[in-house]
């Protein structure tokens, strides 16, 4: 059975049958805003897109890899600091597959992630110490908006769901107006073994460069 995170929550990757977990899919799953007519009468839905992304610190707390996506300007990054946008780790251990523009339609879930990165911890580099994985809105809406947002680790594929390993949900609350930077979790070494925390914190943050800052200097 699927363990359902709440915010703050550690757990082992450990399945029930005693065996690590080490090659899953990290996938965020979020819904377009429904847009309403007259008397309440539905006229469509509004895209939300939102970007997933990761990145990777070492034991000191400084970045060492990250994976964004490559559609955001270069002139924009550089601004910050940062190198462009890619959809893999320098180790080859982390893929992204690749940017949703839209979510699902009619803020309907349909059971399907938006947007996956896959891992497999056994190539990951031994500098890495710690991995982020947060969520920003690159539109005007915020996440007090959306319909939903759900972040899950499960085995398979982006396109075949095996076995869901642990999931955690943020639904649209007041408390999230005016944000639009969330960092969900984060995978991290404990003892020489990786375990995964859910994180939960959002941010009026205007871009993602912003939320890598923030990340860095008060995360590590």
């Amino acid at each position: 059975m699927a363990i359902n995170l709440e915010k703050g929550q550690r757990i082992n990757l450990e399945k029930s049958n005693g065996a690590k977990l080490t090659q899953f899919c990290v996938g965020c799953n979020w819904g377009a805003i429904p847009v309403r007519g007259f008397l309440g009468l539905s006229r469509g839905s509004k895209d939300v897109d939102l970007d997933l992304s990761c990145v990777m610190l070492d034991a000191q707390g400084n970045l060492c890899d990250h994976i964004y996506s490559p559609l955001y300007r270069n002139e924009f990054l550089q601004r910050y600091g940062m190198p462009p946008g890619k959809l893999d780790s320098n180790d080859r251990a982390l893929h992204h597959s690749g940017d949703d523009l839209k979510g699902d339609d009619g803020g309907i879930d349909d059971g399907l992630d938006n947007e996956i990165i896959t891992v497999d911890l056994s190539r990951v580099h031994p500098s890495v110490d710690q991995i982020f994985f947060f969520l920003n809105n690159v539109g005007q809406e915020d996440f007090s908006q959306i319909p939903y947002a759900s972040i899950r680790m499960y085995e398979g594929t982006p396109q075949r769901v095996k076995e869901v390993f642990a999931s955690y949900n943020v639904s649209a609350q007041p408390q999230y107006r005016g944000m639009k930077g969330l960092i969900m979790g984060k995978l991290y070494r404990r003892g020489g073994e990786w375990r995964f925390s859910a994180i939960g914190d959002a941010y009026p943050d205007q871009n993602l460069c912003e939320t890598i800052g923030r990340i860095i200097t008060a995360y590590k």
